[in-house]
């Protein structure tokens, strides 16, 4: 056998092992957000059931939960109950916030009558938000802080400590 071409087949098969060792416990869905470490993108959505107008801006100076989700979406009907229970927790110290598209302010209202509310419902009726957020399913949540920057992005379902643990860098 020609000892050039064993050396290069021994690169190539080298290169071809590395990437796959660089690959393994990565999500191949999961494309991290370009979002993170930027200012969040303005939006003025109305709220569910009130009609009350909400800036983004107005809510600088207090970290914020930024919860994009839908009522057809079962992992967001699990989520649900643990976001709640942090915004009753921490009601005073991070503002949490709902976004849903894809869905009607009808479908909203009732899930809300159903399962409760702690904090406010937004209707992003045109899908606009969720676009300048670079979401691509739901459930999706951005930790943003009291200067209004992305600190963080968690895509899927939050547990209760997956949540406390991304609240703290949002509070530090």
């Amino acid at each position: 056998m020609n000892r050039t071409v064993l050396v290069i087949g021994i690169l190539i098969t080298a290169a071809i092992v590395a990437l796959f060792a660089f690959s393994f416990g990565r999500d191949p869905q999961h494309i991290n957000s370009p979002l993170v470490g930027r200012v969040a993108p303005r939006f003025a959505l109305r709220a569910v059931g009130t009609g009350e107008v909400i800036d983004i801006e107005s809510l600088r100076g207090k970290p914020v939960v930024l919860n994009f989700w839908a009522t057809w979406c079962m992992p967001c009907h699990a989520e649900h109950p643990i976001l709640q229970q942090a915004a009753r927790a921490l009601g005073s110290d991070v503002q949490f916030v709902g976004v849903v598209f894809g869905d009607t302010e009808e479908n909203i209202q009732a899930f809300i009558r159903e399962r409760g509310e702690a904090y406010p419902t937004l209707l992003d009726d045109k899908g606009k938000t969720s676009i300048a957020y670079g979401v691509g399913g739901v459930p999706e949540t951005f930790f943003i802080d009291r200067n209004g920057k992305i600190v963080a992005k968690y895509e899927g379902p939050l547990s209760f400590e997956m949540l406390q643990t991304y609240v703290r860098k949002v509070l530090s």
